[in-house]
């Protein structure tokens, strides 16, 4: 896995080039040429593996919501945690994370799961595991992915100040056990998905303290409006 084929913008290129030089990194990129050789279907497409990266300059990055696996359905996962294109779908974690943001804040319901407009103004939408085999749910854990992503999260834990971090579930608050919560805010509930969003995810009214703290720190707030 080169620079070169996987056109990361300058700024994260220089700060995680380490890790695609690694062994690790290679034998990954091994296993995903194997894959799709032996005719597996992967997801999401090559060239939207790297989205959140390149939708989100590290120099940009405010807030951090960390998602596990991409979704393994036909057309959903394009490399933004959570997100899925337009015409496809609200899965319902995003339901969920929509209806927070109805009560916290009072946006009106969005019509569609299309986040970009989230990573536009620097809300790295980061999956823990960035690649999936169709209609397979977790197949690529295990990899290289989890080191790799856990890299990111140092990276903008040292890097950037007055970050905030949205941990949702036990598995992300496991991965952000390294984040220095003394140079950034660390949000933490149980997960958005149906099975867990009662036990305190909704009502926990991450967005309007995440906009709170961002203000308090000279940060324009997130608008949070999808459209």
């Amino acid at each position: 896995m080169t620079a070169r084929e996987i056109k990361l913008s300058d700024t994260w290129l220089n700060a995680l080039q380490a890790e695609f030089e690694a062994p690790y990194m290679q034998e990954l990129s091994a296993f995903l040429r194997a894959e799709k050789q032996s005719g597996k279907q992967i997801y999401p497409s090559g060239d939207a593996i790297f989205a959140a990266f390149n939708a989100t300059p590290i120099e940009s990055v405010r807030v951090v919501i960390l998602g596990q696996d991409p979704y393994h359905g036909p057309d959903q996962a394009h490399g933004l945690s959570f997100s899925v294109p337009p015409g496809i779908r609200v899965p319902p974690s995003l339901q969920n994370i929509y209806k927070e943001l109805v009560s916290d804040i009072g946006i009106s319901m969005p019509s569609h799961g299309n986040l970009t407009t989230w990573a536009d103004q620097g809300v790295l939408l980061l999956n823990a595991v960035l690649t999936v085999q169709a209609a397979n749910a977790g197949s690529h854990q295990g990899r290289g992915w989890e080191r790799f992503t856990d890299r990111v999260i140092q990276v903008v834990n040292e890097q950037q100040q007055n970050v905030v971090f949205m941990l949702w579930g036990a598995y992300a608050q496991k991965k952000g056990q390294v984040i220095d919560r003394s140079r950034h805010l660390v949000l933490q509930a149980p997960h958005p998905s149906p099975l867990s969003a009662h036990r305190g995810f909704l009502g926990c009214r991450h967005f309007s303290q995440a906009n709170a703290y961002l203000t308090q720190h000279g940060k324009a707030a997130i608008d949070w409006q999808i459209r």
